[in-house]
């Protein structure tokens, strides 16, 4: 009996986090896409620094090159859509590896559960975004579609080419079966992806 408030307390403090993070979200505009990945890619990039300790050297002979698709958006002047469409592909996948059961062996739960929480936060607030611009007035996407020379063809593109480089994550991760140098090399890999695409990303917002 003595055991139970301790159980509520433990399952009910995510769930007041993951509340204040959505509220706090579902509070912005979309209009403030750029001070928005600013701040939560920053955070979560704190975050995945902190899930790990100093690289294992013992892990250095498995390391992987997974070719990391640095040509999206490069060939044409991206709408703001794309851009939020290409982040959402990015954060989406990260969230997926993070979560799997798999995963909560290797690191630190608490670390583990702040960035679940940190990448829901972006994942929720680039659907919405991603919704409302939905709803605007077919005259104003086939405005965007011929500016930008592509449309939703190169959307398109564009996440079939996410998809397969975080496949090849996955992939990597059970032909290892999921062991720490594994986890620690897709973590390093991920660092690397979130940073340079918030760096692109920032890039072309601040010259819109």
């Amino acid at each position: 009996m003595n055991a139970k408030p301790d159980v509520i307390r433990k399952c009910f403090w995510p769930i007041c986090l993951v509340g204040l993070f959505l509220t706090s979200v579902l509070s912005q505009s979309c209009d403030l896409l750029y001070v928005h990945l600013n701040r939560v890619t920053w955070q979560n990039l704190k975050l995945l620094s902190h899930m790990s300790n100093p690289f294992p050297v013992e892990c250095l002979k498995e390391k992987k090159a997974f070719e990391l698709p640095q040509e999206i958006l490069s060939h044409t002047q991206p709408v703001k859509r794309h851009i939020e469409e290409a982040f959402y592909e990015i954060s989406s996948q990260v969230f997926n590896i993070f979560s799997q059961h798999a995963c909560k062996s290797a690191w630190d739960e608490k670390h583990l559960k702040q960035i679940q929480i940190g990448l829901h936060q972006q994942v929720e607030y680039l659907e919405r975004c991603l919704e409302e611009e939905e709803k605007e007035s077919e005259d104003m996407k086939q405005m965007e579609e011929k500016i930008s020379g592509s449309g939703d063809r190169e959307t398109l593109l564009n996440n079939l080419k996410l998809r397969r480089y975080f496949n090849r994550l996955g992939n990597f991760l059970k032909d290892k079966k999921y062991s720490q140098c594994a986890w620690e090399i897709v973590l390093v890999e991920i660092r690397r992806c979130v940073f340079y695409y918030f760096q692109k990303f920032t890039t072309l917002l601040r010259k819109k």
